[in-house]
């Protein structure tokens, strides 16, 4: 009943403004997913962080060095006499690593649990630009509705003022029942200024965070899976809020950095292997016969590294990573923290817009009423010119605040969702439109890749700008009258 009573006020708030060809938020939600720069940078950056695991695989992994050199020996020794004049050396060298105290492992383990705490930032971005796209959305549908009030009430004042005129040249009314609704009107019109600029910023900020102009929306659908109490709310995003989830991962990070920090002291134990070709370019002894000009050499063997002191550098690196894990864990509980408000002030904002919602229904209702008796009373001389205006003043903000309170309501029940981690693009459909990012995808391609020079192409904005789109204006769709 709760989602229902949110669809209803908001179809009510779109009703008098969209057509029945309008762009839907299902439409927006897709834009933004495929076209805001924020999230593709976040994709991007996911992307980076994937890399961390093959770059600490690759530390445990053999490598293969080829180096030469070729030297011009100028001046010999003279006690030398078989030196030569100049000499070419080239080989390979091979070196496998065995063990090296946990550094490469644990070095993984953390890149991993990193990757990971990438993508709940990357499931956090989208939640935050999708609920920047739910605010701009409902912005543009209140900005609208606003302004065709506020036209609605110039119209109003104007009507009354040419009808105050008229009954005060024929001296039924005074001068100050004149001014009086001429500052009314003045008043009136001012607003409504003011109405069209709130409405042409709303419009460009959806601009910024879809990459298109809103045309005419329509009503968003009821919001699925709201909870039934807060603290309903609270055990869900407990469970699947991003922030936290990647919190929590950082600090699991951390912890194997310490690992890595303390693997310094240990021993570390390698294979190698070379080999070598060189040739003296029959400069080796004068060129003298019998002694070999060129050669061919190899060699393999196991390197033991056995740190014994370095002045305290492997204990001070543990020292620090292990600070920086308890700042880790720290801030998990700093997360959770603001998970739990946050998730608690979200259901408190969309239960009292729910309250005003009823109650300014109801204003409006004993608002019009009152002003269709002030009217009528005062037409036989029982209210005066400004009791007639101060009803319509009190009807046009019961109306405002309607409007206002089924926006936040709205908004309010969305940021729950996101707060609860059920605001992400597999929530609201968008898998339908077969555009769903699975930055899995990426991470698998680049995981067995041991190429040193595989590369991807030349990194292009895939973004589109938005210096093309018209700027915004303050025109609204015809309208069938002002809301009740």
């Amino acid at each position: 009943m709760k989602r229902l009573a949110i669809s209803g006020s908001v179809v009510a708030l779109a009703m008098s403004t969209a057509p029945a060809h309008a762009d839907t938020l299902q439409e927006a939600l897709t834009d933004a997913y495929v076209n805001n720069p924020t999230l593709e940078a976040a994709r991007a950056n996911q992307r980076a962080t994937d890399e961390g695991v093959q770059i600490q695989r690759a530390q445990g992994l053999p490598s293969i060095t080829a180096s030469g050199n070729y030297i011009e020996f100028i001046k010999n020794s003279p006690n030398s006499f078989t030196a030569p004049d100049r000499r070419l050396q080239v080989g390979p060298d091979l070196t496998v690593p065995v063990y090296s105290g946990g550094a490469v492992r644990n070095g993984i383990k953390a890149a991993r649990e990193r990757v990971d705490a990438g993508r709940a930032d990357l499931r956090a971005t989208e939640s935050a630009i999708f609920s920047q796209v739910v605010a701009a959305y409902m912005d543009v549908l209140r900005g609208q509705a606003l302004v065709a009030l506020s036209a609605n009430q110039v119209d109003v004042l104007t009507v009354n003022l040419e009808a105050t005129g008229d009954r005060f040249e024929i001296g039924d009314l005074t001068r100050t029942d004149v001014a009086q609704s001429q500052s009314r009107l003045a008043v009136a019109q001012s607003d409504l200024r003011s109405a069209q600029a709130t409405l042409i910023q709303a419009r460009e900020t959806y601009i910024a965070l879809v990459g298109d102009a809103p045309q005419d929306l329509q009503a968003p659908p009821p919001l699925p899976g709201l909870p039934d109490s807060a603290i309903e709310a609270v055990d869900v995003a407990l469970e699947n809020n991003p922030d936290l989830i990647a919190a929590k991962e950082r600090a699991q990070a951390a912890g194997y950095d310490s690992e890595v920090a303390g693997a310094g002291r240990l021993p570390t134990l390698s294979l190698f292997a070379g080999a070598d070709y060189t040739n003296y370019f029959d400069t080796l002894a004068g060129g003298a016969g019998g002694i070999a000009q060129n050669e061919t050499t190899a060699n393999a063997g196991v390197q033991v590294s056995i740190p014994i002191f370095q002045g305290g550098l492997p204990a001070a690196r543990q020292r620090q990573a292990m600070a920086r894990e308890s700042a880790a864990l720290e801030q998990v509980i700093a997360t959770e923290r603001d998970v739990i408000a946050q998730t608690r002030a979200s259901y408190s904002s969309w239960q009292a817009s729910l309250a005003i919602i009823e109650s300014s229904q109801a204003a409006v209702d004993a608002a019009t009423l009152s002003l269709e008796g002030v009217r009528a009373e005062n037409s036989i001389g029982n209210r005066t010119i400004l009791d007639v205006l101060n009803a319509e003043q009190e009807l046009l903000s019961a109306r405002v605040q309607l409007v206002t309170a089924r926006r936040n309501a709205y908004v309010a029940g969305f940021s729950l969702l996101a707060a609860m981690g059920r605001a992400e693009a597999r929530d609201l459909g968008l898998g339908d439109e077969g555009v769903l990012y699975d930055p899995i995808d990426n991470y698998e391609r680049v995981g067995g890749s041991i190429w040193d020079w595989g590369r991807d192409p030349e990194p292009t904005a895939k973004s589109t700008r938005t210096v093309d789109i018209p700027p915004a204006t303050s025109d609204i769709p015809e309208v069938q009258g002002p809301q009740d």
